[in-house]
Formats: structure tokens, C-alpha cells, sequence
């Protein structure tokens, strides 16, 4: 995998939020590949949590300042940038005044889910795109973790599927435990749709639960990774009736090279 690049694209990541197993596992799988001599670039939402003070964010003009159509709706993009104490490893945020201002991430002060949850991630997902595009950087290796940024994969295979940047890119999706309950805006299939993307593409998306926004994921992608010890039944049942590479759960102390040995053996070979 030395000089390969991997994208990675993660709804949290540390330092930047809270260590939880995903921010966690994000950061490692992207610091050890960094180490190996992979070329990396990491992607997050700029939630309002986040400290750009303490982080040092700083807002890139050359990338920043095209709209983004959301529902038929001009969304300003702005891209941020920071780099990880000790590690020379650069992560990029993206933002907008509307989606990430406030402060929470994905629930409100009534751990409530934000009801404009699904608009935020398709803006994330066309948001990572357009900055890699600008920036000129075609990943081997898209690699995405967390719900918020599991659209990635329909909108890569379907909205973006003539961009030559992405031809040869390989999409590997992560899978953790549900850390929502219910279902996001129901209106989120017209949204999709919206996008010219085909209605056998949206239909998994009919109802927004975790399970179903994960399938939808797994569905675009050209392999799966089994990121937290203990998923539901029906995800699992999913992705063996899958016909692509997938990765069983490792502890801690293996999974970064497990998923590097995965990317090199499985999905680019």
C-alpha cells in the first residue's frame, strides 16, 4: 500500500470529538496507514462543537465558495483545514452556516435527532467530492465510516459516476453498532431522487432507519469492514448475501494493519 491513496471519511474523528469507538478507530486506521507510507487524507463535518480556536481551523479560500444544490435549495460550501498534533496529517472539515453551525453534532439538547439530519449528509457527501475534485486527488481507496457520511457511496456510483477522478477508486465502508434510533426525515428518498438518482438505487432509503442508510452504503461499495464486535443480525445477514470482500471484526490492537492487508489483498487486487 506504500504511495497508495486513501480517502478517509468519518461523521467523528479524534482529537476533534469525543473518543468513542468510531472517532477512535477513524484516527487510527488513517495514522497507521500514515506511518506505512500511504498518502491519507481525512474528511469530517464541522460541527459547531468542534473548537477551531484550540484545533486550529482555518478556513481554505481556494477551495471554499461554490453552492451546493440540496433539495433544490443553494448551499454555500466552506471548506476548513487542520492538521493533528504530531502526526503531519491533514484533515479537512466541511462546513456551512446553515448545517454545522449549532451546537450538537447530530442530536439536539433533547437527544433529539436533528430533522434536518438527512439534507446535512447529503450536503457532506457532495461536499467531500467537490473538494476532492479541486484539490485533484484520486483515491485508490475511499474509506467511509458513520452513518453521516454512508451516502458517499450512492452519490460516488451514482451522481458522480462519470467523473474520471473516481474511475479507478475502490469504496470500503466500515460498518458500527446503530447509534440512532428511529429514522431520519422520511422525505430523504425525494431528496436522493432529486439528484437524477434512479428509484432502484433510492428505494432501500424509503424508510431512513440506521439498518436501511447502512445497506444503502454496503450496496455501493466494493467491500465492508465489520468495525464494532456486535452488529444487528440483519446487517450481517446483508452483507453475506453480498458478492464482495468483507472484513470480520479485530480488536483494537489489530484491525489498522487488518484493514491495510484488506485494502492491498481484497479490494484492489
Amino acid at each position: 500500500m506504500k504511495d497508495k491513496r486513501v480517502l478517509y471519511v468519518s461523521s467523528e474523528v479524534l482529537p476533534y470529538l469525543p473518543e468513542t469507538e468510531m472517532s477512535s478507530m477513524s484516527f487510527e486506521a488513517a495514522r497507521k496507514a500514515h506511518h506505512k507510507g500511504v498518502q491519507t487524507r481525512i474528511f469530517m463535518p464541522r460541527y459547531g462543537v468542534i473548537n477551531e480556536r484550540r484545533y486550529q481551523l482555518h478556513e481554505v479560500i481556494r477551495l471554499s465558495g461554490m453552492n451546493l444544490i440540496v433539495n433544490d435549495m443553494d448551499m454555500p460550501l466552506i471548506i476548513k483545514v487542520a492538521s493533528i498534533p504530531k502526526e503531519r496529517m491533514q484533515v479537512y472539515f466541511i462546513d456551512n452556516e446553515e448545517y454545522f453551525k449549532r451546537k450538537g453534532t447530530v442530536k439536539d439538547e433533547n437527544s433529539e435527532l436533528f430533522s434536518d439530519n438527512d439534507e446535512r449528509a447529503i450536503f457532506f457527501a457532495k461536499g467531500v467530492v467537490e473538494t476532492v475534485k479541486k484539490l485533484n486527488w484520486a483515491p485508490d481507496i475511499i474509506h467511509v465510516h458513520g452513518w453521516m457520511a454512508s451516502l458517499l457511496p450512492l452519490y460516488i456510483k451514482e451522481y458522480y459516476k462519470d467523473d474520471p477522478l473516481f474511475a479507478d477508486s475502490k469504496i470500503v465502508t466500515s460498518l458500527y453498532k446503530s447509534d440512532f434510533e428511529g429514522a431520519l426525515n422520511s422525505e430523504l428518498i425525494d431528496k436522493v431522487k432529486f439528484d437524477n438518482i434512479s428509484e432502484e438505487k433510492a428505494e432501500i432509503l424509503k424508510e431512513p432507519s440506521h439498518v436501511n442508510i447502512m445497506k444503502s452504503a454496503i450496496e455501493n461499495s466494493d467491500g465492508v469492514i465489520q468495525a464494532s464486535e456486535n452488529l444487528s443480525s440483519e446487517l450481517t445477514d446483508f452483507i453475506s448475501q453480498q458478492n464482495m470482500p468483507s472484513l470480520d471484526f479485530h480488536p483494537e490492537e489489530t484491525f489498522a494493519d487488518a484493514y491495510l492487508d484488506f485494502y492491498s489483498n481484497e479490494v484492489l487486487s
